[in-house]
Parts: C-alpha cells; structure tokens; sequence
C-alpha cells in the first residue's frame, strides 16, 4: 500500500510505501493536488473513557471498548495508554481485567491499546491536589495492591501515576521503575525533598503538570516549580482551553523546553458525544455545553472531552507553537515517555505503519486518514 503527504520532520512531500510496518520513504515529486500532511499517528498517554465509554467501568465490554475506539480513530489516535483512576480495589481490578482482555481478544481496534495507564490510587488526599479522585479510595502506595493490580492487568500496566509524599513512596518508585514500568508525579502536595527523591528513584514525569494543585500556593518553594526545574522530569499537558490557563502553558513549555512537553487529553466517557450525565469510575460527571466536564453539580473539573486533533489545534493558537513542533508533542515525546520502543519516532522504514494524513489550515486539523499496522482504520467521508 501507498500513500502520500507532506513530512513535517523532513520538510518535503514523500511517498511511504508500507504493509503492517514502513518499507520505504521516497520523496514525492509530482505536486500534491493540495496541501496534505503526513504524519506518525498521535499517541494519547492518559484516557480515561472515549465515545460514551467509561474504562473504569466494570461492566465495559471488549466489543464497547473496540467501538470506542473506532470513534478515537477519527481524532488521528493510534496509540493510547487506557487510564484506570481511583476506585475500590474490587473495582479497579475489574476495569484492568476488562481491557487486558479486550487486548487478549484481538479485536480490529485493540492494537491501539500500547499499555494501560494507573492513576491512583496513591495519590494525596488534600481537597485540590486530589482532584476529582474519591477521597474514601485515596491510599499509600501497597507493593502486594499493586501487583494484584498487575496481575488483573497481565503486566499490561506500564505507567503509574502518584503522589511522592506517602511514606514508602521512594521504595515503591524504585520497584516500579526496576519493573520497567514508568513513573508520573501527579495528583501531589509532596514537598521539594519528596519530589526530588522520587525523580532519583525514577520518576520521569510530571502527570497534567498544572492541574489538581491546591487554590494558592506559596511563593517558593512549592511543587510547580520543583517539576519545572528538573530536567529529568518530562511534562503532559491538557490543553482544552479550561485547564490551563494560556500565560501558564506558555511559561511552562519554555521552561521543561519542548523535547520533555507532550499532549494528552485526559479524556472521559464524554469525549465525543452530548452535553449531559456521565460516569468517571465511581464519580457522576456531566459534560457542559461549553464542552467542559467537571463534577455533576458542581464546578471542578473531572478529565476533559477533549479530541487529540483538538489539543495539537490549541497548543499552537495558544503557545504560538510551530505546526512541526505540536505535532512531536503528539508524537515523538510521548512515544519516548511511555517507552514505546522503536514507534512512532518518525516516519522511517522497519517501523510500523501508524500514520495519519490530515489537512491544516486556519489552526484547525482536518483528519484524513488513519492507518494502524498498515491497516486503514478511519477514512474522512
């Protein structure tokens, strides 16, 4: 199979010809007959639901995660990391064994699922810091918890997300990275020390850097800036106009410096469909008309409706960033953050086809088509 578009990393037209993974990149020298690009698929490091699909639900079929998916497709997606929050123990280990099996079934959408993501349980309890994470479930970080968490999974957790400030955090950081198994701060009122300690025991990312922070803070010091100023520390960001305000992004990119920046959405069962009542794992949720979801009948935010498209759109209206730069926000970083080895690093032979061709003009993305393993998965009718 062939397609064709512009190559942002290379600066030329090309051609890629390709079965499940490259097998040749040859430049294009016939125009275009408009302006398309060609890029490696998005990667979505933290999703909590899509398409009406909590999950965190322990009744999500396979089939209902696979067509949650297939609507994913759409946004330019071909690698997420599934997000299971805070919750009983019962149910977290539900909802891992749902997509572990829905990996273990094969079905045509599942080869986009990379690795699941664990955030929570072990996150700080502080109102703010906590987020919309159930304070009943919020715990220490437990080893034996964690590998019954694991098990439920079949190894399939790959990032972690907590808070450094639990007692035993260091330790349980230093297993996890010894597992292979990435570590994200988030959710945290940890202290300079605790911070700095867990990037030494191998913390190497900074989880929705900005969100789920008390009101005010002080001066100095304060765990903003300690993330900020640790260069181990990569940093993902939900950019949907409600989580971050716009001098905040800007100032934080420049300081982790855009090779540690990446895009996620944090997206919840919502994303995709109509303003109304939904579930986030045990927390009711309503999506808003000005598309924001926060906390049924309250005002915090709880995850995002936002599409994968819509972040790169955002990112560069309101970062001033290069179509060039966001898209290695979407793609290279996350692929290195989540340790997706040997993909999505660019478009080369010998990697697998997950490619996106899509359309940009006036900041917004038109998505073309979307290939997973050389297969096509979405095309724009």
């Amino acid at each position: 199979m062939k397609c064709n578009g512009f190559d942002l990393s290379r600066g030329e037209a090309i051609e890629i010809s390709f079965s499940k993974t490259i097998e040749s990149v040859e430049p294009l020298f016939t125009p275009l007959p408009e302006e398309i690009f060609i890029a490696p698929g998005w990667i979505d490091l933290q999703v909590n639901g899509f398409g009406g699909v909590d999950y965190n639900s322990p009744l999500a079929t396979t089939g209902e995660i696979a067509a949650s998916l297939n609507k994913m497709f759409a946004t330019g997606v071909t690698r997420l990391f599934p997000t299971v929050i805070t919750g009983s123990p019962e149910r977290m280990r539900a909802a891992l064994r749902n997509l572990a099996l829905a990996l273990a079934q094969g079905k045509d959408a599942v080869p986009a699922i990379e690795a699941l993501h664990l955030e929570g349980p072990y996150l700080s309890p502080e109102d703010g810091p906590r987020g919309a994470h159930p304070r009943e479930w919020i715990r220490p970080p437990d080893w034996d918890e964690f590998r019954r968490f694991q098990d439920a999974a079949q190894g399939h957790i790959r990032l972690v997300t907590l808070s450094p400030e639990w007692p035993g955090a260091t330790a349980f950081i230093e297993r996890l990275a010894g597992q292979g198994v990435a570590v994200g701060i988030g959710h945290t009122a940890a202290n300079s020390e605790q911070i700095a300690r867990a990037v030494s025991a191998g913390a190497t990312l900074s989880t929705h850097l900005g969100n789920a922070t008390h009101p005010s803070l002080p001066k100095f010091p304060n765990y903003l800036w300690d993330q900020l100023a640790d260069d181990r520390l990569a940093a993902s960001f939900i950019v949907d106009d409600f989580h971050l305000a716009p001098a905040f992004l800007r100032v934080a990119l420049k300081a982790k410096g855009l090779d540690r920046c990446l895009l996620v959405t944090d997206a919840v069962a919502p994303a995709g469909c109509a303003p109304g009542p939904y579930e986030l794992g045990e927390v009711p949720v309503e999506l808003h008309a000005d598309q924001s979801v926060r906390l049924r009948g309250g005002t915090r935010l709880a995850g995002s409706a936002l599409q994968m498209h819509h972040a790169l759109s955002n990112v560069i209206r309101i970062a001033h960033l290069s179509l060039r730069d966001a898209v290695t926000l979407a793609t290279r970083n996350p692929a290195r953050v989540g340790r997706i080895a040997g993909r999505q690093r660019g478009l080369n032979p010998g990697e697998r086809a997950d490619l996106v061709r899509f359309r940009f003009h006036n900041c917004e993305f038109q998505i073309l088509e979307t290939f997973i393993g050389g297969t096509l998965v979405y095309r724009n009718q």
